[in-house]
């Protein structure tokens, strides 16, 4: 006897559940299982910088019950302030040349890293204990090294008849300080990075190139930079992000000083936010340092981001 029409296993197997489809057991769990980690973010970020993007549209030092409304003012402000300006063009340097630093050095290093040779685990992991050392230690050694009279640089120095500069305490050579300073912390970094993308370059192509008669110069040019590029792409963001972000450092080994010179932008939202107390107008410095480094982030996956040319 045949069955009836929309009864029996086949139409029971059709049959939609009784709640939504994508809200079943695996999904709630889900939610369980990440909930803790999402009310840590929403509360120690998520509300701090929904706070400070309100705060950016109100004057208030703390002291007061409540912020009072300016609208933009605080924005505007930041067009007429020659203190936020030099902060910006010192801010940029300094981003530049770490970057270039890092890039062409960490890439050398990689290179060296990547050979097989004796201890070169060894090797690897000095290289990389910069990266693991607090910066705050590592501003307090380099101001010693730095040290225009007794410091190690000025030493060396003066064994080969050279005068050396006062170098923190110069307007003119402070930033280039600070520059290699964050270098040889971040260079060690940078180059693990490097060294799994050139660990993951497949050895045919090297082979093949050797075949055809290239030297390894070739080879560096034509093969390892062209795979490297999504590698790269990502060194030269993380090195902006972190170089427009630099504040210890510079709190550590100048204060923003000497006459300013290494006054970079978040040291001087700092200044306004806990010298000064300007909150609201740190908020807004704040706000303009994100769209800075997100355009700037937009601007390098437009210039690097595009596929390699086969």
């Amino acid at each position: 006897m045949a069955l009836a029409q929309g009864s029996g296993p086949a139409a029971a197997a059709t049959r939609l559940p009784a709640g939504p489809r994508w809200w079943n057991e695996e999904t709630r769990f889900g939610w369980l299982a990440i909930s803790p980690a999402l009310a840590f973010f929403a509360f120690f970020v998520g509300f701090p910088v929904c706070y400070s993007f309100y705060l950016s549209f109100h004057d208030w030092n703390m002291m007061s019950p409540t912020p009072y409304w300016v609208g933009l003012e605080n924005y505007t402000s930041l067009l007429d302030d020659d203190e936020f300006r030099r902060s910006l063009i010192q801010t940029a340097a300094f981003t530049f040349g770490i970057t270039i630093c890092i890039v062409v050095l960490s890439l050398g290093m990689a290179v060296l890293l990547d050979q097989k040779l004796r201890w070169i685990k060894l090797y690897r992991t000095i290289f990389y204990l910069p990266a693991v050392t607090s910066l705050v230690a590592i501003g307090v050694v380099w101001v010693w090294i730095f040290d225009p009279q007794y410091g190690l640089i000025n030493q060396a120095l003066a064994g080969l008849g050279i005068v050396g500069p006062v170098w923190l305490a110069d307007p003119q050579v402070a930033l280039l300080a600070l520059i290699v300073t964050a270098a040889w912390r971040n260079i060690g970094y940078f180059a693990t990075i490097f060294l799994a993308g050139l660990q993951g370059i497949d050895a045919m192509y090297y082979e093949a190139a050797r075949i055809d008669g290239a030297s390894a110069w070739a080879c560096f040019r034509r093969i390892t930079v062209p795979l490297l590029r999504p590698t790269i792409l990502f060194v030269v963001v993380m090195s902006v992000i972190l170089s427009f972000q630099v504040f210890a450092l510079v709190y550590v080994m100048t204060g923003g000083g000497p006459a300013g010179s290494t006054s970079v932008l978040v040291f001087y939202l700092y200044q306004q936010a806990f010298t000064y107390f300007r909150m609201g107008y740190a908020s807004a410095i704040g706000f303009v340092l994100f769209v800075i480094i997100f355009a700037l982030t937009l601007i390098q996956f437009r210039a690097f981001g595009k596929p390699v040319q086969s």
